[in-house]
């Protein structure tokens, strides 16, 4: 039966995509589901990308786009970078790019800009990088910047787990619209967790590789979870970025 598999914030760090993709050991019939956030903090970054292109070759792959992936789009695209992403991590991939011609440039261009802003799976599974904020689901959301960017989502989930039955008036209306939801976006290390977090019926895969945390995978049907080593370790004497 086709598996398939949640992949959580990477980054830049390839070697750890490696590492998680050689422990799930997907088949070709498989299905490969990255939360975002492919670029900003390790060194490869624009090698990553390069991976990504090529892995979807032999897979099913879908790539929901994440608020560093919209810097670097931007950026690509030839407009003046965002302060913010030098900030968090967009220097390190500036210079990840130092030795793409514009020809590859604009092959990675072009796949950011097929990134989709959500997935909704037939099993209604939804796969968003951050959240919505619409009681009607990310279809009616108002404010599409909440796909990249939302925390509320995940703090509501936190906030109402095992307090309320889904059969209360009081449950949050945004819980019951999907069988279950998978994010990114906000590292699990945040609350002292080095592995995928449950609350409610959304599950976070961002387990802190942009810091110094580890990158994750999760079979959503079993649940099995698969970890890179910290990714510190990894890239040593790179700082990669601050929590």
């Amino acid at each position: 039966m086709p598996r398939v598999f949640a992949i959580g914030d990477i980054h830049g760090a390839l070697k750890a995509m490696r590492q998680v993709l050689a422990a799930c050991n997907p088949h070709p019939e498989d299905q490969l589901i990255f939360l975002g956030d492919f670029v900003d903090g390790w060194p490869e970054s624009a090698q990553t990308i390069s991976f990504l292109i090529e892995l979807e070759q032999k897979y099913s792959c879908i790539f929901i786009k994440g608020n560093h992936d919209i810097w670097c789009e931007s950026w690509l695209a030839g407009e003046k970078p965002n302060i913010e992403w030098h900030l968090h991590g967009g220097d390190a991939t500036i210079e990840s790019y130092e030795k793409f011609n514009a020809a590859e440039k604009r092959k990675h261009l072009a796949f950011f800009r097929r990134m989709k802003d959500f997935y909704i799976d037939p099993h209604n599974r939804l796969f968003i990088h951050a959240g919505f904020s619409s009681m009607h689901g990310p279809m009616k959301e108002p404010y599409v910047s909440n796909f990249s960017w939302d925390r509320t989502l995940w703090e509501v989930a936190l906030a109402m787990d095992k307090k309320i039955d889904k059969d209360s008036k009081f449950y949050p209306k945004r819980l019951l619209l999907f069988s279950e939801i998978y994010i990114g976006h906000t590292p699990t290390l945040n609350y002292g967790v080095e592995e995928p977090m449950r609350a409610c019926n959304v599950w976070n895969i961002d387990t802190g590789a942009a810091f110094w945390g580890k990158l994750s995978a999760i079979d959503v049907d079993s649940k099995k979870y698969f970890q890179s080593d910290h990714v510190k370790s990894l890239y040593p004497g790179f700082r990669g970025r601050s929590i």
